[in-house]
């Protein structure tokens, strides 16, 4: 194969790539703002080169063959390796003192200012870029670098990046004011039998994991999860209409007082809550490595007895 051969192959693996990434030839050309001709001709172009059909096409988009799923999976590591070393080349200084960070549905928001304000003070030079971001695009977009880390509530194994929790907190349960549970001081799974538990999609949304939601639901007199295309406001609305209660992080019920609601503690197994960080071991700013840092050092300094007595249940 010749170097322009191999050339043509690096770019062409964007348009695979991206192709894999939406499912759609057509989204793929969106992002990469290109035509959708030319998407189909370079993946189709690589499939010729390779000797094989990486996708399986119809009309509702692309997917994967097995042996592109095989193939993609060695290649990847190696893609986004260059695509980094190229990128680093690229950036300047100014970009190397900016540090991107991604807020993912995440609780804790106490720990999180006290460690954001300390990181402030030790590093004034640095400029923070703080989003929100959607539960399904975290992992790209850290992957891609388009945030250096990202916050997010315990979620399954990852490994395509560094992951470590930093503390964890206990769940309130949002409930409509009047309720007979409002008379508790605390409720446990089992007092949530029946009830219907709104959750969030999207930057703010689910609190817990879907997997452990799931294995919460999954015995009999368990709460039932209805999911709703909607933010966090939205929801608490519904609570407020008595369509149901929804979850939150104790620092959030603690400091939030909603009209026509009650905040009332979670107890038991599954009861708090974990902020875990997402970030490229690759990744080169000095600056990452000083966050992960002082939240090593804030969590270590935290009394034992901080942390809710229900993690004594887990």
């Amino acid at each position: 194969m010749s170097h322009e051969a191999y050339g043509n192959a690096l770019r062409r693996l964007t348009y695979v790539f991206a192709a894999m990434e939406y499912g759609s030839l057509r989204q793929a050309a969106r992002e990469l703002r290109v035509r959708e001709s030319s998407v189909s001709r370079n993946v189709v172009k690589l499939e010729q080169l390779l000797e094989m059909q990486l996708f399986e096409r119809d009309v509702r988009g692309v997917r994967l063959t097995e042996a592109g799923r095989a193939w993609t999976d060695v290649v990847r590591t190696h893609y986004e390796g260059l695509q980094e070393a190229f990128r680093d080349t690229a950036r300047d200084n100014r970009d190397a003192k900016t540090l991107r960070i991604g807020l993912c549905a995440v609780a804790g928001g106490e720990f999180l200012k006290r460690l954001i304000d300390r990181f402030r003070k030790s590093c004034p030079d640095v400029s923070l870029a703080i989003e929100d971001i959607p539960r399904e695009q975290w992992q790209t977009a850290v992957r891609h670098r388009r945030f250096d880390i990202v916050f997010a509530p315990e979620l399954r194994t990852v490994t395509s990046c560094r992951a470590e929790t930093f503390w964890q907190e206990r769940v309130f349960v949002l409930m409509p004011a009047g309720h007979p549970l409002t008379e508790k001081r605390v409720v446990t799974w089992a007092d949530l039998a029946d009830v219907q538990l709104l959750v969030p999609v999207g930057t703010s949304g689910p609190l817990l994991d879907f997997h452990m939601l799931e294995g919460i639901v999954a015995g009999g007199g368990r709460p039932t999860v209805k999911i709703c295309q909607a933010g966090q406001a939205t929801v608490i609305f519904n609570v407020q209409l008595g369509q149901g209660f929804t979850l939150a992080g104790e620092s959030f019920a603690r400091t939030v007082t909603i009209a026509a609601t009650a905040w009332r503690p979670l107890d038991g197994h599954n009861s708090l809550c974990s902020i875990k960080a997402f970030w490229l071991e690759t990744n080169p700013k000095r600056a990452v490595l000083r966050l992960i840092g002082l939240g090593r050092k804030m969590a270590n300094m935290i009394p034992s007895q901080e942390y809710s007595h229900s993690a004594r249940d887990r």
